[in-house]
């Protein structure tokens, strides 16, 4: 049984208050494997990249345990690059540059060793593109969690409504939970959101935390207050790969585990923005994780 994540393996360059990159690794599938792969052994990636992208990252990525057997490389051709400015609340950010490239035409081919596949982890793409994912599995996963944004809200919502309704957990941020369903209030948007496929609904709040909506039942999670975050560019990817991961991991799918995993998916989220790319969550330990969960643990513990 393995856990497989689709998404963009690629090229950011980054500018906040605090510094700016050159090129960098980044994408979905990086961040939300890596994130995974702290918590379950068997992660394995589909993506493109050109004959641009480092080897030795990809090593790191094997490093992790993670199956790169799907991972395309197209000769003569560019990754994916994406450059952003992001703005002194590090909530809003300016888009630079975005080429394609490989990502363009990329068509997810499943090899035929990831058709153990129980847990799936659609990252940002296309509608079309997630949909074709679950469609060559031959069987379904147990959990599929899909991860959009507005983008594809503008141009795609029939594609994207066809895609939501094929899931069970869908990760998006209060702004997009607001657009999808016409309603302002989050507790009407979620029950409204619910109506259109998934069994669970995850409203990322940024520094505000995470909600959780699913079984009739509400959950809370907390953001952990930090004293400097230099990077947001990866945090949801490594939050839904968390998630995903813990999941995989207890092997048992309910809005109790569910509950769990967001605080670990949060945890290693704020490990991500405390550097550039993906510099933090390559190389942490078991104990740091456990350490930075019992932070969030002790933020709303309280009797009563």
């Amino acid at each position: 049984m393995s856990l497989l994540v689709i998404g963009t393996v690629a090229f950011d360059a980054i500018e906040t208050p605090f510094g700016k990159t050159d090129k960098i690794v980044g994408g979905a599938a990086t961040f939300g494997s890596l994130a995974a792969s702290y918590f379950y052994n068997k992660v394995k990636i589909v993506a493109v990249v050109g004959d641009d992208f480092p080897q030795a990252f990809i090593k790191d990525l094997n490093k992790h345990t993670i199956d790169t057997e799907g991972l395309q490389i197209k000769a003569g051709e560019k990754s994916f690059f994406w450059s952003g400015k992001y703005h002194n609340d590090m909530n809003t950010r300016d888009t630079l540059i975005t080429e394609l490239n490989v990502l363009a035409d990329f068509d997810p081919i499943i090899p035929e060793s990831y058709q153990d596949c129980e847990y799936l982890m659609l990252g940002n793409l296309t509608p079309q593109v997630q949909q074709t994912v679950i469609n060559r599995l031959k069987n379904r996963p147990k959990l599929i969690v899909l991860d959009t944004m507005n983008f594809w809200m503008d141009i795609m919502l029939d594609d994207l409504l066809a895609t939501i309704k094929m899931i069970d957990v869908l990760t998006i941020n209060d702004a997009e939970a607001r657009q999808l369903s016409g309603e302002y209030s989050l507790v009407k948007a979620a029950n409204k959101i619910l109506t259109m496929g998934p069994k669970y609904l995850i409203i990322k709040k940024g520094e505000h935390g995470a909600l959780l909506f699913g079984e009739g039942k509400i959950f809370a999670a907390p953001a952990l207050p930090l004293a400097e975050v230099f990077d947001p560019t990866g945090a949801g990817d490594t939050f839904a790969g968390g998630f995903i991961g813990y999941m995989a991991k207890v092997g048992t799918v309910n809005f109790n585990n569910m509950k769990n995993a967001i605080i670990f998916g949060s945890a290693l989220a704020s490990f991500c923005v405390e550097k550039f790319g993906t510099e933090k969550i390559l190389n942490l330990t078991q104990e740091e994780i456990a350490a930075r969960v019992q932070e969030f643990v002790s933020l709303s513990k309280f009797e009563i």
